[in-house]
């Protein structure tokens, strides 16, 4: 990318003062906290990710910083996403994490996007940004940042996580590998976990966000060594990080517009967790509650979660039999059993690992329902005393 034009900046006192860390290293001093004041970077997601990175580019002077949300703050949010506070529960998070960048850096405009990105709206949006920042956690607008920052020559900073592990880098960068250079194809549906399934360690947010911040400043100060072409892999339980090389695929089919990225991961339609729910038959909560309800001896609910979501919360009638056992096999006999001669139900948290065991056992000849929403829908629309997750 080209440097920011600072011909017209001047830093205040209040600035010089706020930045004079910066201002006594020799690699970024005056002119290098003039670019970034005259820089301008779009973050999208205020989730994990973005939490920390919007925290640390206000925090290092960026002068504009636009952010792409239209979720709220959920009480879930807040044991990782730690640019929210408790008194926003409830209300958008981009103007939750306007205010609070507001609060570290008043100097900083920032641009409010309440909006899903899509391939209608993503160019309009990302065009007037000198640097994009990833922080989204699907692939479908993961593919969308990545092929409107090509077509548009912006840098995409990246990052993902998932558990205990993360992963970081620069595509588009100089001539450098995009996001398809990775992942020519989206993995099939429902096979990759998302957070709200599988789980993620709040710090490790931090970790990688903070990662793209750092890569995001460093593009626009023009210095060190960035990640493009070295795609930087963190694993927090073993505390240790790795590094892949990442190369242009000089066959890879050239980038010329957006297209339908929900159609192209295979997930049109459908709601977060439930990718694979077209493939079994389902019921809602509503009618579970009314099989469980006809005092019926006949009925079989399986719930497939793992042990440690059982114990926040549960169904009392349902059986728990965790998805790996199922799709390892080693359960099979065991749910024939449970299932003779009854009607089987099947839960999960969401609706896309009850799916994905019920296609396991529909190999084995054991047809089932799957509950749509799961213990989520559960918890939200017929039993509230219930913990949500």
């Amino acid at each position: 990318m080209l440097p920011p034009d600072t011909s017209d900046v001047r830093l205040s006192q209040d600035e010089i003062a706020r930045f004079s860390r910066h201002l006594i290293l020799p690699e970024v001093g005056m002119e290098g906290q003039k670019r970034l004041r005259a820089s301008s970077v779009l973050c999208v997601g205020t989730g994990g990710l973005g939490s920390p990175l919007l925290l640390y580019l206000a925090a290092a002077g960026v002068g504009r910083i636009g952010i792409v949300d239209f979720d709220v703050v959920d009480r879930s949010n807040l044991q990782r996403q730690v640019i929210h506070g408790t008194s926003w529960v409830g209300k958008p998070k981009i103007e939750s994490a306007g205010h609070r960048i507001h609060e570290i850096n008043p100097h900083c405009q920032v641009d409010l996007y309440e909006t899903a990105l899509s391939s209608a709206n993503a160019l309009d949006i990302i065009r007037p940004y000198d640097v994009v920042c990833d922080g989204t956690d699907n692939f479908p607008t993961r593919y969308l940042v990545n092929d409107a920052c090509v077509l548009l020559g912006k840098p995409n900073v990246y990052g993902s996580i998932f558990r205990f592990e993360g992963q970081a880098t620069v595509f588009n960068h100089e001539d450098g590998p995009n996001y398809r250079d990775l992942y020519p194809e989206p993995p099939p549906p429902g096979l990759v976990p998302s957070c709200a399934e599988g789980g993620v360690v709040g710090v490790l947010c931090g970790t990688i966000g903070v990662i793209q911040a750092t890569e995001a400043v460093k593009l626009i100060v023009g210095i060190g060594t960035t990640l493009s072409g070295r795609l930087l892999l963190f694993d927090a339980l073993a505390m240790k990080f790795r590094e892949l090389k990442l190369r242009p695929n000089p066959e890879r089919p050239r980038i010329e517009r957006l297209i339908d990225y929900q159609a192209f991961c295979g997930v049109a339609g459908t709601a977060p967790g439930q990718e694979e729910s077209g493939a079994v038959d389902h019921v809602t909560v509503q009618q579970l509650k009314a099989a469980l309800d006809s005092g019926r001896d006949d009925i079989l609910l399986l719930d497939v979660r793992n042990p440690q979501e059982a114990e926040i919360a549960r169904i009392a009638q349902a059986v728990l039999v965790p998805l790996d056992t199922i799709e390892s096999g080693e359960a099979i006999d065991k749910v024939r059993q449970l299932a003779a001669g009854k009607r089987l139900y099947v839960h999960c948290k969401m609706g896309g690992r009850s799916a994905k065991a019920l296609i396991a056992l529909r190999r084995a000849g054991i047809e089932g329902f799957n509950v749509s929403g799961g213990i989520d829908a559960w918890t939200a629309e017929i039993d509230t005393c219930l913990s949500r997750y």
